[in-house]
Order: C-alpha cells, then sequence, then structure tokens
C-alpha cells in the first residue's frame, strides 16, 4: 500500500465526520475520500443547498449503517472525509465558485486516481460543483462513463448570466470529453426544445427505466464509470428537499435496482448534489439522501475489506 498523500489546502472541519469516517487532511490510497461544497450562488429557484454537505453529515449517524441491500455495513470498512471547501472572502458568486474549485484541483492535482486506487465522493451544494470532479476524472480516465441522474438536462450554454451554472453544468463538461468518453441521462424530464433535440440527436438520453438498466448492463465490468446525481432526479413526493423539484420522478427501490448493477461494475467516483435542508423541515429529505449516499460508499468501498 502506498504512503498517505500530502495536500496544503485549508478545509472547513465537517459538522461531524461522514457516518463515521475518519477526518482526514491526507489523501489515502486504496480508499474512498469525501469532500463537501456547499455552494448554490447560480440557483435559479430556491437556495439553500450550501447546507447540503453538513446536512447530510448531520443525519449520518443517526440511520443504520448497514444496507441490506448489499448486505455491507459502512463499518465494515475505512474512508475519509476531508471536509468543506471554503468560498474564499469575496462576495462576488463566482469567484466563490472558481476559489473552491481550485482548492479541489489542489488538493487532487498530483494525484493518479486509478494508479492510487483512490475515489471521490463530493457532497453539494448545487450542481454546478460537479464541474471540478467531473472534469478531474475525465482526464484520468479515457474511457469514462458518465451517468447523469436529474430532473433536468443542464445542457444550457449559461444560464441568468453564469456560463457555469447549475443549469449548464453538462454542457461544461462535455467540453472536456474525449472520443472514448460516453454520457447516458436517465430521468430527465425538464428542459428546453434544443436540449431535447441534442439529447435525442446524441442518444445520450433513456426514456424508461428499462432502457436506462440495460445501457448500464451493457457497460463493461471494469469500464469506469462516474455518476452525478442531482436529486431532484427522486419525485418530489419522496425528496422535497430540493430547490428546483419536478414532478414525475424516480422513487428509492429504483435507485437500489441501479445500485444492484453498480456494484457488479467499476464505480470509481460520485456526487449527490443539489439537497436543501431547510426545505424539508421534517428532515426525510436528509434521511433519504444519506441513504442514497450510504449506498454509494458502498458500491465504491467493495472488495476493499481490510
Amino acid at each position: 500500500m502506498s504512503h498517505p498523500i500530502d495536500f496544503n489546502v485549508s478545509l472547513s472541519e465537517p459538522v461531524r465526520a461522514y457516518f463515521g469516517a475518519d477526518i482526514a487532511r491526507q489523501l489515502y490510497p486504496g480508499h474512498t475520500h469525501i469532500v463537501g461544497f456547499g455552494f448554490d450562488g447560480t440557483a435559479c429557484f430556491r437556495k439553500g443547498t450550501r447546507h447540503g454537505p453538513d446536512g447530510l453529515r448531520s443525519i449520518s449517524e443517526d440511520i443504520e449503517a448497514y444496507s441490506p441491500y448489499q448486505d455491507y455495513d459502512l463499518e465494515d470498512f475505512t474512508f475519509y472525509d476531508l471536509g468543506n471547501l471554503e468560498l474564499g472572502d469575496k462576495a462576488d458568486v463566482e469567484a466563490q465558485w472558481q476559489h473552491a474549485c481550485d482548492d479541489f484541483n489542489r488538493i487532487f492535482s498530483k494525484v493518479d486516481l486509478a494508479a492510487e486506487d483512490i475515489r471521490i465522493m463530493t457532497l453539494g451544494g448545487e450542481h454546478s460543483v460537479s464541474y471540478a470532479p467531473i472534469v478531474k476524472y475525465l482526464q484520468q480516465y479515457p474511457d469514462l462513463v458518465l451517468l447523469h441522474l436529474d430532473a433536468h438536462a443542464d445542457l444550457r450554454d449559461g444560464f441568468e448570466g453564469y456560463h457555469f451554472s447549475h443549469a449548464s453544468i453538462i454542457r461544461r463538461v462535455l467540453d472536456h470529453f474525449g472520443p472514448d468518453h460516453e454520457l447516458i441521462q436517465y430521468g430527465i424530464r425538464s428542459g428546453t426544445r434544443e436540449e431535447y433535440r441534442w439529447m435525442h440527436e446524441n442518444k445520450t438520453v433513456r426514456t424508461s427505466r428499462k432502457d436506462f438498466l440495460e445501457s448500464v448492463t451493457a457497460i463493461a465490468r471494469d469500464r469506469p464509470i462516474y455518476l452525478t446525481l442531482d436529486l431532484d432526479y427522486f419525485d418530489p413526493s419522496f425528496l422535497p428537499g430540493t430547490g428546483t423539484p419536478e414532478p414525475g420522478g424516480e422513487d428509492f427501490h429504483s435507485f437500489v435496482s441501479l445500485i444492484k448493477l453498480l456494484g457488479e461494475r467499476n464505480l470509481v467516483g460520485c456526487d449527490i448534489v443539489e439537497l436543501s435542508p431547510k426545505i424539508d423541515p421534517t428532515g426525510n429529505s436528509d434521511v433519504f439522501a444519506a441513504k442514497i449516499a450510504r449506498e454509494l460508499l458502498i458500491t465504491m468501498q467493495k472488495g476493499r475489506q481490510e
């Protein structure tokens, strides 16, 4: 096993360690690392996702660490919580986003994720926070499959004056796609005519659960997969605590079907974004999102028992 990898970036302490993770200021080869990116500066409807990372952490140790769907427990593994990226001291929204992205890149700039077997779970924050981790993974894995679960296409060239808006995250990461990268989108039920035309012309969108799960099944078992999960993918009757809810979404059991497939494949990284804890005062959305995170952590950690 390689030695821990130092990085010289200041992150703020999390409200509590995620699901009992070890708090770390180094990167540990062969393990999964959690980093929070609490930012909602470009959110165009209801803000509050800046509280998402610590909202997930706050509830995490109050639910079971054991997954009955995968027969694994988070206590079976060692994983690390790096804390939250800081936004800097400028009032400008774009400067805050750039400050945190720059720090993310400084943390992981000298790390070969594949060679060191380091996997990252980023907790948002609005969907624009996914830019830095997705671009890192695209650079490191030339044959990466990007799974995009979302209510929205996120293919606008910009929105409300922001080039890197949460409504344009997929458009922006496509700027970094190579010839062997692949995008698969599912859950999309809101977007412009132009966005829908692009998705159909490029055959990225799946319009039924059956087609989506068959597409995941067809991915070679050793091919790297990155999942970017906007929680408004789920129907707001199940998860109302998100900034841009859209009726007609998926439920938890459909996600379990996906997890069972990903558990047999090579999930190398993920992000979970758009949780806005204060919108749902019942706390149900936090619990829902924390269980999603539990399943993804276990999926990435499988095969790493010490």
